[in-house]
Formats: C-alpha cells, structure tokens, sequence
C-alpha cells in the first residue's frame, strides 16, 4: 500500500478571487496569490492505494490541486468572508466530503492548517470526529543520564549529551485534541485550550532543569520519547471532562529530531 501528501496553498483575497480563472503563477508560495491582507492557508491530502499500472503514480499531483482549487478554495472564502456560518471544525468535515472522490484511492487524512500553528484534521475512520492540532514551544535544558547504568556506561550511550551541565533546546510542542464538535460547530475554545495547556505544561517546564526541578525526570532520563509521555500523561487528565479529549502529544527536540507519543 502506498501513502501519498499533497499540501495545496492558497490566499482568501475575497468569496470571488478571479486568479481561480488562471494559471497559477507560484504553486509554491501558493494560488490564488495572496494580493491583499490574507488569510494564507493550506489543505494537506493524504490519499492511499494502489499505483496505476501505466504511469506508476498513486495519482497526477494535478488532479489534487486542481481539485482542492476547484471544489474547497471557493467553500474556503465563503466562510471566511462570511457568506457561509461555518467554524473550521464543520468545514473540514466538509471539505474531506468533497474530495472523498478518487476511487479506488482513500482519502485518508484532510488538514486544514489554518496557519503554521492551528489546524483542524478529518480522518475517515474517526468521522463525524476532528482533530484540532496547537503548537506551543518551551526552552529547557536537560541531562541524558540512566541510574540504570555506570558512568562509563553513560558516557557511551549519551555521548556530549551526557554533560554533567547539561544542555539546552528549544523545544516545539504540538498538542493534538480529538472530539465531535457541538451544534454550534465548537470542538473546544482555543483560548481555553491554550490556557489548559500553558498551565499544565509550558509554565512547568519553560526554562526549567528537567532533571533538576522536574521531580517526574529525578529517575526518568529525559529523552524526547519520555519527555513527549510525561506531556500527555500530565495534559490527559485535563480534557477528561471536556468534549475534546487528547488524542497526541508531538515534541520537536530539534527541527530534525521528534516524537509523537499517544495511548
């Protein structure tokens, strides 16, 4: 089975933008081309299945941009410029109808990134659920050390990362909540989500010694792996009660390196 991502950008320059008649002049950047104040958006696909036998494509790239240009660009503007009352959560919901039209690929997975750190998600096996993702960010500093093992032993499994000082990062949290939204298309209040999630975590652990001042990381080794379970063991308890309950917890320790831990 093969898994394929096209991420399409586009501006919402007004319910009727006229570049949608043309040619796209930066497919990069994105079109229609942002000419006014914005929004700058994006729609990420995912679609699975077999390849075709001739061209040995999962499908034409240009099938899926012309597609997300044609069908959802349009429904896009209507709701942002107010011609539809719709939240993000019903239009992604939406928007993954609309494209559910390759047969015999899947769609698999419908982003809506509403900007770099917001963005609401539609997955076939979890509808009429949708997931809404938050980036945060934290600097910490930390020590990979096991009591588990000899200083020696340390050394060769932690390399400089095993520095009696210590060292630091800049880490990148994304905070992935799942539910059905109300009947007024609201899975959660992100002021409220962000507040749940600045208490719970950012406060705690934003220029902090994990291993020091941490008391969950006084036996744990703080690896992203352990770092990215102790986010969600401690934020999992906060949504129990709401109607948007944790799906996942991402940590990026570098723009390389990250995990993604889930229960």
């Amino acid at each position: 089975m093969f898994r394929l991502t096209r991420e399409v950008r586009f501006a919402i320059n007004g319910a009727d933008d006229p570049q949608l008649g043309g040619k796209p002049t930066n497919g990069y950047a994105g079109f229609p081309s942002l000419t006014h104040w914005g929004p700058h958006l994006s729609l990420r696909v995912t679609l699975s299945g077999p390849l075709d036998p001739v061209s040995s494509y999962l499908i034409n790239i240009k099938q899926i941009d012309a597609a997300v240009r044609e069908r959802t660009v349009p429904m896009v503007a209507a709701a942002v410029c107010g011609q539809q009352s719709q939240t993000p959560a019903q239009l992604v919901g939406r928007l993954y109808q609309m494209l559910d039209a390759w047969p015999p690929l899947t769609v698999e997975k419908l982003r809506l990134n509403l900007s770099p750190f917001v963005a609401f998600t539609a997955c076939p096996s979890e509808m009429p659920m949708i997931r809404l993702s938050q980036k945060f960010e934290f600097s910490a500093t930390h020590r990979l050390h096991s009591l588990k093992a000899s200083e020696e032993e340390n050394r060769r499994l932690f390399g400089k990362c095993n520095n009696p000082h210590g060292h630091g990062h800049n880490y990148e949290l994304e905070v992935t909540l799942r539910g059905e939204p109300d009947q007024n298309g609201l899975l959660i209040a992100i002021p409220h989500f962000e507040r749940i999630v600045a208490a719970t975590v950012i406060d705690r652990f934003d220029h902090k010694n994990l291993n020091v001042e941490l008391p969950e990381f006084r036996e744990l080794v703080p690896t992203v792996e352990n770092i990215a379970m102790t986010i969600y063991r401690l934020l999992k308890p906060k949504f129990e009660e709401q109607r948007a309950q944790l799906a996942s917890v991402t940590i990026w320790e570098t723009p390389k390196t990250w995990c993604e831990y889930y229960e």
